[in-house]
């Protein structure tokens, strides 16, 4: 008898079908792939005391001058603030026009005829789609910037809860905006003209027309695309639109800031999926990653296939990317094709660069760092601590599911006797097994096992699969269990 490690590498593969994925795993939930282990992401806890109204489209966290955290919320109906402990302020503007929850065709309710074209055909691209209403947040200085793309009023809020966000005095309108690091105000698609950035006074957010005696400035980008987010990274800026790449970089001279393009067809699938790490920038597109380190690259992907074939793409600008340093994760939450609202998220890690998939639903976050723990918000309104503790409220268990793992080329039949747990802590994780004699044959299943010890088990066939579901509320470890296993014949 031998022992067969079920060592996989990290990271999941879903692209093709799933015999192209063994010797890999294929699913997951909640689960992460970190230092050579598998693990379970942390778990939640209401942050907030109440519940916002509208759906939630961006978060910021921040500190002032006198270090007091905040955070803003930003809906398609209000615009919020809350403290430490979790209160909540409704600092709505008074001017601010509603926008919408979901995207819709342009022609609205009722513009078709009823009956036209069959149930799961693709659509011709003849109609207009208009988005989801999603704000934009930046800081200038200690106070808080923001825009919501159907209102399209750049909004400041001084710190006073008592006292609602005002128009920004002398601002242009725009779709969204971001403070560079040089202290100017960039307003994206500036004036209702989608191509153009316009951009502050250096610290002056108020001084936006150019003259010999400021910094104030703007361009008109010669683009086919709408311009959607930019954000800082070290020595640059970087600029998206839905079609290209743009950089925008200090020069001091009398043009402020030299723009230009970093790549082609590589557009931003909405308005908050753009993510900095440190020199980098990496960001989600309509049909694959993209990442920018100097120069701009598809970033290879291994799940790409099931992100991109099951996803509603009416719905793409409710995409929202939000990091996890710690972890050195970046995760975007986005709508599958059967939901109108988000409802999966994929996760790239850059330090280890793998890939893994869940489902949760999600609509917007902040990383830690402000506060103690990552902060996201939910369908129901509230904010959340993330990686709080174990208790997964309202969600599945995690688990990992692998691949087929075959014996030689899959010719022989294994038989297994034995297995053997590799875990941090027995007992806190348990093992389905699922059997196939042929790739397209039927499965069936063996166990649950608990890796709690040494367990006896029987089974056969060409092509095994497991699934390590986490049954208790901790911390616990998968690192690489050994089956005892006799080689069949060939039937």
């Amino acid at each position: 008898m031998a022992r067969f490690p079920l060592k996989l590498p990290p990271g999941v593969y879903r692209n093709g079908t799933q015999l192209q994925s063994k010797g890999r795993y294929y699913a997951a939930s909640l689960t992460r792939f970190y230092q050579g282990s598998v693990r379970p992401m942390g778990g939640w806890n209401a942050h907030s005391t109440s519940p916002v109204t509208g759906k939630p489209r961006a978060l910021i966290a921040w500190k002032d001058n006198s270090a007091v955290t905040w955070v803003a919320i930003g809906t398609h109906t209000n615009l919020y603030a809350m403290s430490r402990s979790g209160a909540l302020y409704d600092i709505t503007p008074a001017s601010f026009t509603t926008g919408r929850a979901d995207a819709t065709t342009g022609g609205g309710f009722g513009s078709g005829t009823f009956g036209t074209g069959t149930f799961g055909t693709v659509r011709p691209d003849t109609t207009l789609i208009m988005d989801a209403s999603v704000w934009s947040f930046d800081t200038f200085g200690q106070y808080l910037d923001g825009v919501m793309t159907e209102d399209g009023k750049i909004y400041e809020w001084h710190l006073d809860t008592g006292v609602v966000a005002a128009p920004l005095s002398n601002a242009p309108t725009c779709a969204s905006l971001f403070t560079t690091q040089e202290g100017m105000l960039v307003a994206l698609g500036a004036e209702s003209v989608p191509r153009r950035i316009k951009w502050s006074d250096q610290e002056l957010n108020t001084v936006w027309t150019a003259d010999a005696t400021n910094q104030a400035g703007d361009l008109d980008l010669q683009t086919n695309g709408r311009l959607m987010q930019g954000k800082k990274i070290r020595g640059t800026h970087i600029v998206l639109t839905d079609v290209d790449a743009w950089t925008m970089t200090y020069t001091g001279d009398s043009l402020v800031y030299s723009i230009k393009k970093a790549g082609e067809g590589c557009g931003a699938i909405s308005r908050n999926c753009l993510a900095s790490i440190d020199a980098r920038a990496v960001w989600m597109g309509r049909n694959n990653f993209w990442l920018y380190n100097g120069f701009t690259q598809p970033l290879a992907c291994d799940v790409q296939d099931y992100v991109f074939s099951d996803i509603n793409l009416q719905q793409i600008s409710k995409v929202v990317c939000i990091t996890n340093a710690n972890f050195s994760e970046v995760k975007w939450y986005y709508p599958s094709g059967g939901s109108t609202e988000v409802d999966r998220y994929v996760i790239w890690n850059y330090a280890e660069d793998h890939w893994t998939i869940g489902t949760l639903t999600r609509l917007c976050g902040a990383d830690a760092g402000v506060f103690k723990f990552p902060l996201e918000c939910a369908t129901d309104g509230y904010v959340y601590d993330h990686e709080y503790g174990y208790s997964y409220v309202g969600g599945a268990a995690p688990y990992l599911e692998t691949g087929p793992i075959e014996l030689g080329n899959g010719d022989n039949v294994l038989h297994a006797t034995r297995l053997f747990p590799d875990d941090k802590t027995a007992g806190d994780v348990s093992a389905l097994f699922y059997i196939r004699f042929e790739p397209d044959g039927p499965e069936t299943v063996f166990g649950p096992y608990t890796l709690s010890r040494e367990t006896d088990v029987r089974f056969g066939g060409r092509e095994v699969r497991v699934r390590y579901t986490g049954i208790t509320a901790s911390d616990w470890r998968v690192g690489v269990p050994h089956l005892e296993m006799v080689q069949g014949g060939l039937r």
